[in-house]
Formats: C-alpha cells, structure tokens, sequence
C-alpha cells in the first residue's frame, strides 16, 4: 500500500479533543459555513474540493470524488482517526495521526494510503501528495478547541 503524508503540524488544543471532532466530520463543516466570510480564498479554494457530513469526508480526487467512512475498527481514541473509502476504485484509507505534546498541543500528521497499481501511482502520485499536504494544512487551521 502506498503512503502520502503531510509535514507534521502542531495544532494548539490536545489530542483528545481533537479526536473527538475528527470522528464527527459534520462539526467541522458547521465551522466552515459560519465562518466562511473570514477564510482566505486559497484556503476557501481548497475547502471547496471537501465535504463533510455526520460519519463522512467525500473529497474531489484526480479519480473523481471519494467518500471516506469513519473506520471505527483501526481507529484509536485520542492517537489515530482512520477514514476507509466505500465504492472506490483501488482501497483508500484516510489516516489522521495525534502526537499529544506535553504542553497541550497536538502534532498532526494527515496521510493517504492507497493500494494502486504501478502505472497509475506515476500518474497521480504528485497530486496524492499535494492532496495530503493540504489536507495536513487545514487540521491544523481548524480552531478544535471551538468547535
């Protein structure tokens, strides 16, 4: 399976909390509407290639859009939040990794595994690991410790 993760990066609010809004995606949406007059239009750009809803991330993907289902299984309270794509393609999981720190932050890290096949990973690799990137860039923007 291949890997696409983000830089570290270091959200101020601990990992617990953030655990607890990762696995119900629909807060984080309630966030972006009611204070979308206040994102810059890059990060604005961005948000509109994701939605979130109660136990779901659907993303636009070079493969088209990809809905991720919490993965209640693989993940692990306050340490690892696991999205599983339903009806893709090739199998594509959404990992989201929590490092609490002792000063109450939390460092993050977002990454995409993916299972695909030689030639199309040549293909799409640049994009996947733009993709986790961004995706790495908005959790730590998101003010958790608000929601």
């Amino acid at each position: 399976m291949e890997s696409f993760k983000s830089a570290p990066h270091a959200i101020a609010c601990d990992a617990a909390t953030i655990y607890s809004k990762l696995t119900n995606p629909s807060l984080i949406q309630q966030q972006i509407e009611a204070h979308a007059d206040k994102i810059d239009e890059t990060a604005r750009q961005h948000l509109d290639t994701v939605k979130f809803t109660q136990d779901t991330i659907a993303i636009q993907s070079p493969m088209g859009e990809v809905t991720l289902a919490l993965d209640h299984e693989n993940s692990v309270e306050g340490q690892r939040v696991v999205y599983t794509a339903s009806q893709s393609p090739v199998p594509i999981n959404m990992v989201i990794n929590l490092e609490p720190q002792p000063d109450a932050t939390t460092m993050s890290t977002a990454e995409l595994q993916l299972n695909l096949p030689f030639f199309l990973r040549k293909m799409v690799e640049g994009q996947l690991q733009e993709g986790a990137n961004r995706f790495g860039e908005l959790l730590a923007r998101i003010p958790f410790d608000r929601l």
